[in-house]
């Protein structure tokens, strides 16, 4: 098997901790760094997010990198970078984009980011995403912090015969670190959906009814996958649109991006405040 083979997450043959290693070696080449501490993973609205964590050290283009690909879509970076964390001598890495299931790529590469985390030394991820919102009250803005998930991918990141619990998934640690920084913070219970067409009406209706407060297209393999790797998890949704059928207003990923630029500063804030923390 050649080097390219081995390094192919398509391949059923490859393993992913192996290409998640070899893709920890190359950041900790091109950042000087040989650890770092904590992820992020900035989805829709969350990008000015980076600049606010702290100075950036050095920034590495996702295609470098084994196992990565380039942003696939409008609104997010092409880029991971290491930040020193302000106040602190801790390094953040932060992953500008995300692979999503619908890409075709498998749930190998989906959560590839996560696993390359956990390889390069993180103990906590903080997983972002926009999202559309069930509840009336959420507008387009909020920021939501996730307690549970339902995955409604019908995939799995685990592969085998291994058994991950997921009771506290969502680190009730992180969550009080959240309240701290935001005592009003929302938290709710976040459904992913496969994608990319969006949820029909009655879709939306099924999701609310089974206990979701939050419909997107990610997320959710992500977390799974860091509890395997032992990390903690801190998720947080930016409402960029009210659900299908809770609003009149037809969805678009152009008013998921105008959502997310307008709160951009406050939600860039905020993640910075709780990854200080962290």
């Amino acid at each position: 098997m050649s080097n390219h083979a081995l390094l192919d997450l398509s391949d059923p043959q490859t393993d992913p901790f192996a290409v998640a290693r070899a893709a920890a070696d190359v950041i900790a080449s091109r950042t000087g760094a040989d650890s770092h501490h904590v992820a992020l993973v900035l989805g829709s609205g969350w990008g000015p997010a980076a600049d606010m964590v702290g100075e950036t050290l050095a920034t590495v283009d996702n295609t470098d990198v084994p196992g990565f690909a380039q942003a696939a879509v409008e609104g997010h970076s092409g880029t991971m970078r290491s930040v020193r964390i302000a106040g602190t001598d801790r390094r953040a890495l932060v992953f500008g984009t995300r692979t999503h299931f619908y890409e075709g790529r498998g749930v190998r590469a989906v959560v590839h980011a996560v696993r390359t985390a956990a390889a390069a030394g993180c103990s906590s991820i903080v997983l972002t995403n926009g999202c559309g919102g069930l509840r009336p009250e959420w507008q387009p803005g909020t920021a939501v912090l996730i307690r549970d998930h339902l995955n409604l991918t019908a995939h799995s990141p685990v592969e085998g015969a291994t058994f991950v619990d997921l009771t506290d998934l969502y680190s009730p640690r992180l969550r009080a670190i959240a309240h701290e920084v935001d005592p009003d913070l929302p938290e709710g219970v976040y459904a992913q959906f496969r994608g990319p067409h969006y949820e029909t009406p009655a879709e939306v209706q099924m999701a609310r009814v089974i206990g979701a407060d939050l419909v997107g297209m990610s997320t959710t393999l992500e977390a799974i996958a860091a509890r395997q790797a032992g990390m903690e998890v801190l998720g947080v949704s930016l409402v960029t649109n009210a659900a299908a059928g809770i609003s009149e207003v037809p969805l678009s990923h152009q008013e998921v991006i105008e959502a997310g630029q307008a709160a951009a500063q406050r939600c860039g804030r905020l993640l910075a405040d709780i990854v200080g923390r962290i």
